[in-house]
């Protein structure tokens, strides 16, 4: 639990640093690939099957879309903001899919052990 915790307050400080540097850097153009990279990343370990980092997967997913819309729609300061969103709710499924197969190794070993123990009686 702890663990998570420490991930979700660094995917905020992440998320905070990029408002502040989106803002100042309005009239570049929209780039994507941080977080196209980001979703695909996510998708690469098995987000999907992981229901909470799902959750986060298809967040990004639909922000990246949006961020999309906006910049064609010229609201580029939005669109930055969405995409950094997008960007860190990919981060945090990435986060949250490590967290839950270190859960299952960690399941595996205690079975293992109670195992050992028990063929050792």
């Amino acid at each position: 639990m702890r663990h998570t915790f420490k991930i979700g307050i660094m995917v905020l400080a992440t998320a905070a640093v990029a408002s502040a540097i989106a803002v100042g850097c309005a009239s570049a153009p929209l780039k994507t690939e941080a977080s196209t990279s980001g979703i695909r990343a996510a998708e690469e370990v098995g987000a999907a099957d992981v229901p909470q980092a799902s959750l986060h997967l298809q967040l990004a997913k639909e922000e990246l879309a949006r961020a999309k819309a906006l910049a064609a729609n010229d609201q580029k300061e939005k669109a930055d903001l969405m995409l950094m969103r997008a960007e860190v709710d990919a981060e945090l499924a990435v986060a949250l899919s490590h967290v839950d197969a270190e859960k299952t190794e960690a399941r595996a070993a205690v079975e293992r052990v109670r195992q050992l123990r028990q063929d050792n009686k």
